[in-house]
């Protein structure tokens, strides 16, 4: 009988030993039966087995600084416009010569509560299905509205759709350099991700088609694939570019992020929404030529009557230009590597505003419509020209600038 409460004594000690040795942490019991108590951004000693612990705690709820609230500020704001666009077709068969569908990522943005959606024409192109999926999940199927190929831009509409948030779009023709921007979209699938940066430059790029984007918005903000036809965004969650292209990692593998993203300006986009509304379909006006961007420095060693304006270098046939008989260059040089023909018209004011570099150019165009008549002034060799020109419709034209 007496060595029942002694078993007992040893049942209790060995329970107290498992549980503040195997199952509590190192220390825990320790501390709680030493020293002191746990407090916001103080030191706390514990003793244990294995020796004394200082433990640092953070103050608790810290709170966050301008920068931070700004970028927390943007992604809240911007979020339940930006959509996820899955873009399915049959490209290819199976062992058994069966079609295989195969999907294709990429992003856009709400841009009215009837369902309208931007994105990039090359995320849905050729695409037999588009599914649209909405920042809550939900999935809606998508029907293209139109398609404006030489801007790599379409218009998308999702129906029936409760409680739609539009994107606020604001204007592209002021950005700076040095300017942060902000990117929203789904790279590699993942949705809802956001990077930030600058703008880096604004400059005209090649797309793979051989088109160019006049006045393309250059960032180091991180863009993959799966960001095309995603917001480019400022500081105040406002729409300026539809993000669209990446320069590759030119030591090859995946095409990744390389720090050089590329979106197009959203002016050139609200000129294409402007044509859907007046005439149901892209009809963007153009001069029908191939240009050359002037500079002081290339006008002095051409011999140029004027230091900057926009060289026409080719005239193309039953174009615009060529029925307002405007010229095009004779004479064959080479701006280091490229190719450049000279003795051409130089353009320096459309409509009495004066164009000193392509984004002027861009910038007048994209305030008018096929069909509108305007006077351009030029230089033919010396003499001083006004001309007037019915604008085009613009063509796509491979390795060259169509304007």
């Amino acid at each position: 009988m007496k060595l029942r409460p002694v078993l007992l004594v040893l049942l209790i000690l060995s329970g107290f030993y498992y549980l503040t040795t195997r199952l509590m942490p190192v220390g825990a019991i320790a501390g709680l039966l030493h020293h002191g108590s746990v407090t916001d951004g103080s030191t706390t000693t514990a003793s244990g087995p294995l020796g004394d612990f200082a433990i640092t705690q953070a103050a608790a709820a810290p709170a966050f600084d301008s920068e931070e609230q700004q970028n927390i500020g943007v992604y809240k704001r911007a979020l339940p416009s930006v959509v996820n666009i899955t873009s399915t077709q049959v490209a290819c068969c199976d062992f058994f010569l069966r079609p295989v569908p195969e999907q294709g990522q990429g992003s856009g943005f709400i841009l009215d509560k009837q369902g309208h959606i931007l994105t990039n024409n090359h995320v849905i192109d050729n695409a037999q299905m588009i599914e649209v999926t909405l920042w809550n999940k939900r999935k809606y199927k998508a029907a293209v509205v139109s398609i404006d190929r030489n801007h790599d831009i379409a218009l998308l509409q999702i129906k029936d759709v409760p409680d739609l948030q539009p994107a606020v779009l604001s204007d592209s023709a002021g950005l700076m350099v040095g300017q942060r921007v902000y990117a929203i979209g789904n790279p590699f699938g993942f949705s809802g991700t956001m990077t930030r940066g600058i703008i880096s430059a604004i400059r005209s790029v090649a797309m793979p088609s051989g088109n160019k984007i006049e006045d393309a918005i250059q960032t180091d903000a991180s863009v993959n694939p799966g960001n095309s036809g995603g917001p480019l965004l400022n500081s105040r969650g406002e729409v300026i570019g539809i993000t669209t292209l990446i320069a590759s990692n030119p030591n090859g593998g995946a095409e990744q992020s390389a720090g050089i993203g590329f979106a197009i300006p959203i002016s050139t986009a609200k000129a294409f929404l402007g044509d859907v509304e007046k005439y149901g379909h892209a009809r963007r006006p153009s001069l029908d030529i191939v240009t050359f961007p002037i500079g002081p420095d290339i006008a002095e060693q051409i011999g140029l009557p004027a230091d900057y304006g926009i060289l026409i270098e080719r005239v193309l046939p039953d174009g615009a230009a060529a029925h307002a008989g405007l010229r095009g260059g004779n004479q064959r040089a080479w701006n280091g590597n490229q190719e450049v023909m000279l003795g051409g018209d130089l353009i320096v004011a459309f409509d009495g505003q004066e164009i000193t570099t392509p984004q002027d150019l861009s910038n007048a165009m994209n305030a008018h419509h096929a069909g509108d008549v305007v006077t351009l002034t030029v230089f033919r060799g010396r003499q001083r020209l006004n001309v007037k020109v019915t604008l085009g419709d613009a063509k796509e034209v491979a390795n060259g600038q169509t304007a």
